[in-house]
């Protein structure tokens, strides 16, 4: 099973369409090719930014996007991070995410901001469209 991790902007994509592949990966979820790995630190972050006014999808609540946060949590890969990357990337919010893959042992890290992440590829780490990853997954026997 391969381990990912999910930056913010994937969540905050599939909060706003149904139609996109961040929607389509979140909605595979629990799935028995691919878990999700969480921090603390990025859990918080996901309840701050998907709790947001211009985040939240028409007609949906603060509560609502909490209870999927939670949801995600109790079927992720919670990792502890015991050794701080920062500054390794130019956004501290993206230290955190390439923290939580350099810990749990993760090969991608899901994202729509490519650029923020290209220096994970020097820990081996490899940043992913979750359009590019839906893919994998479907060549994947």
């Amino acid at each position: 099973m391969v381990r990912v991790v999910l930056d913010t902007s994937v969540l905050v994509a599939a909060a706003r369409s149904r139609k996109g592949a961040s929607f389509q990966l979140l909605s595979m979820l629990p799935s028995r090719d691919f878990e999700i790995a969480l921090t603390v630190a990025l859990y918080t972050e996901w309840q701050a930014v998907l709790t947001r006014a211009e985040t939240l999808p028409p007609g949906a609540s603060a509560e609502l996007a909490l209870g999927f946060v939670r949801y995600l949590a109790t079927i992720a890969h919670l990792q502890e991070v015991h050794f701080l990357w920062r500054p390794f990337l130019r956004d501290p919010d993206d230290d955190m995410v390439l923290e939580c893959a350099a810990s749990s042992g993760s090969e991608y890290i899901v994202t729509h901001n490519m650029r923020d992440f290209r220096r994970v590829e020097e820990l081996k780490i490899q940043a992913i469209t979750p359009g590019d990853f839906l893919q994998l997954l479907r060549r994947k026997p």
